[in-house]
């Protein structure tokens, strides 16, 4: 054999030696199977190829939040392979990541990526699973934008404020299409969230399908109960306190709402902890308390959009199980609070999003109760 053909094989095996295996595990991505021919990918090395512009604009974060993550997850982040060059880690973030900023058939990120279709499928099921696990860090009640929501329309002891999206989804299966089919006529899942005054999401509810309502979705939350709880136990501490600071923004304990209120439209049931809009209101004090209401609930409808513009695919019909989608919702809200955390810039959409009022859920009116109406007469009273 000449020596120009041991050359030719000495390259052969440094370019195999670079490609992506073959993992034909299939996983349940809710999308037609097919069988794939055995090919290889070439798998890049991301970090070092893109800019830190261009690597955050193709995946939403950028390099350090990235390898931060990389580090948080690794425990848990599996290798499968049948062959010795398993799918690192760090690839099947950035595959994760890829699908959220596109929102679009598996097939295209995986060949973005450098992986097959079935090994794709399985990558964002197992990865958007890990990423939901880290909910409970990333993602909980605090009171400390009380202030900041106060300056927006000087409406008091404010520590978040409540409202649902719909995130599109392809018709399920024959048997339960209708319950996910929502009021504008399409399949969704109803998201219900809490956010902050810098718009840093407290609550995510995902499991519920389009149809239904908003008050059923916050009955039935684990929200309701803790923080029905939190205002039992305040209201007995305020009782022995002087009035006066009944009306003044305060700042309480982490991860504790303390004497707050979360603010949301009419179609949830005016509670102590939860107050809605006076319907028709009749005096000038109920017309301002309305106004300065409006004006501080639309920090959850400018999270959502900027949720929405970070993770495009929560914006767009996602052809995923059921299973799956819940992860999904939950993974990118989890990266979401990520971005605050990070500082990380808002970036424009690689893809073209539907109009958002396509999207958002429609209110309808609920009606309280004398009783549960008694604490927002008295703060209208007393203050606007």
């Amino acid at each position: 054999m000449d020596s120009s053909s041991s050359d030719s094989d000495d390259s052969d095996l440094q370019v195999l030696a670079q490609l992506s295996d073959w993992d034909d595990d299939e996983g349940d991505c809710g999308e037609i199977a097919f069988v794939e021919l055995s090919k290889s990918f070439l798998r890049t090395d991301f970090m070092a190829s893109l800019s830190d512009a261009e690597f955050t604009f193709r995946f939403r974060m950028n390099k350090e939040s990235v390898e931060s993550l990389l580090n948080e997850i690794m425990p848990f982040v599996k290798v499968k392979s049948r062959r010795n060059n398993g799918i690192p880690p760090l690839h099947q973030l950035l595959l994760a990541l890829r699908f959220y900023a596109l929102g679009a058939m598996l097939k295209s990120v995986a060949e973005f990526v450098g992986v097959s279709q079935s090994s794709a499928c399985r990558i964002v099921a197992d990865i958007s699973t890990v990423l939901a696990r880290l909910y409970s860090k990333y993602i909980n009640l605090h009171a400390r934008t009380t202030l900041d929501f106060y300056n927006i329309a000087q409406f008091p002891r404010v520590c978040g404020v409540i409202g649902c999206t719909h995130v599109p989804i392809q018709c399920p299966s024959s048997t339960m299409g209708e319950e996910y089919r929502n009021g504008k006529g399409y399949y969704s899942f109803h998201v219900q969230a809490v956010c902050d005054a810098d718009l840093k999401l407290l609550n995510v509810v995902s499991q519920w399908p389009g149809s239904a309502h908003q008050s059923t979705i916050f009955d039935n939350s684990v929200l309701r109960g803790i923080l029905k709880k939190m205002i039992y136990y305040h209201k007995i501490v305020t009782d022995k306190l002087n009035l006066l600071l009944y009306f003044i923004p305060a700042q309480c304990d982490d991860g504790v709402l303390g004497n707050c209120w979360l603010l949301g439209d009419n179609a949830y049931p005016n509670r102590p902890y939860l107050l809605t809009p006076v319907y028709n209101p009749s005096t000038a004090q109920e017309v301002r308390y309305n106004e300065a209401h409006i004006q501080t609930r639309r920090a959850i409808g400018r999270a959502f959009a900027v949720w929405k513009r970070r993770f495009p695919v929560i914006s767009l019909t996602m052809r995923l199980s059921l299973d799956n989608i819940q992860a999904v919702i939950i993974a990118t809200a989890v990266l979401y609070n990520i971005c605050i955390n990070h500082n990380i810039e808002d970036v424009p959409p690689e893809v073209e999003l539907p109009d958002e009022n396509e999207i958002a859920a429609t209110a309808e009116n609920v009606q309280s109760s004398e009783n549960d109406l008694r604490n927002r007469q008295h703060l209208i009273a007393n203050f606007f």
